[in-house]
C-alpha cells in the first residue's frame, strides 16, 4: 500500500479555487422581476436557507424579488425564539428569521398563505415576522401567474 506523505489540512487552507468565476455576473435589466416559492418545512433540510440566500442575491442583482411561503413554507416565516420570541436558543436557531428580515430590509416582499398558516400549522397572522404579507390561498396561484405574465425568473422550491 502506498504511503501518503501530504501534510494534514489545517484552518486557513484552501481546498478549492473559490475565486475563479466561470460565468458572467448577470444583473437584472430594468423592471425585471423574480419570485422564489417555498413549499418546504423549516429546519427539515438546507433548501429553505439556501433559497432565502438566493432571494437576497436576486434582490442585490437588481431583480424586484418576492418570496412566496405556502404549504409548509409558512413555517419559515413565523417568529421564533426560546425562552422568549427573538431569543436565539442555539447558533443558527433564528437563521430563517434573520434572512427574511434582511431580505425585506433590502426591499424584498414576502407573502404567506393564510390557509397553510392557520389550517395546517395552527398559527395566526400575528405569528408572522413583521412585514410579511398574509394572502388568501386563492392568491397563491395568481401571484405565480402574475410573475409568469411579467416574464419573471421563478425559482420553485419543493420538499416533502
Amino acid at each position: 500500500m502506498p504511503k501518503v506523505e501530504a501534510p494534514m489540512n489545517k484552518s486557513g487552507d484552501f481546498l478549492v479555487d473559490y475565486e475563479e468565476k466561470v460565468f458572467e455576473d448577470v444583473k437584472a435589466g430594468p423592471g425585471e422581476k423574480a419570485l422564489v416559492t417555498f413549499h418546504t418545512v423549516a429546519f427539515e433540510g438546507s433548501i429553505g436557507l439556501v433559497n432565502l440566500l438566493q432571494a437576497v442575491r436576486l434582490q442585490r442583482k437588481g431583480f424586484e424579488t418576492s418570496v412566496l411561503l405556502y404549504g409548509p413554507g409558512v413555517t419559515l416565516g413565523v417568529q421564533r425564539g426560546f425562552p422568549k420570541l427573538g431569543d436565539e436558543a442555539f447558533p443558527g436557531h433564528l437563521n430563517f428569521n434573520g434572512q427574511i428580515k434582511k431580505f425585506m430590509a433590502e426591499g424584498g416582499k414576502v407573502y404567506a398563505c393564510r390557509f397553510a398558516l392557520q389550517a395546517l400549522y395552527g398559527h395566526g397572522e400575528k405569528a408572522l415576522i413583521e412585514g410579511i404579507t398574509p394572502i388568501n390561498p386563492l392568491d397563491v396561484l395568481d401571484l405565480i401567474l402574475l410573475h409568469r405574465k411579467d416574464n419573471a425568473f421563478i425559482l420553485d422550491t419543493w420538499t416533502v
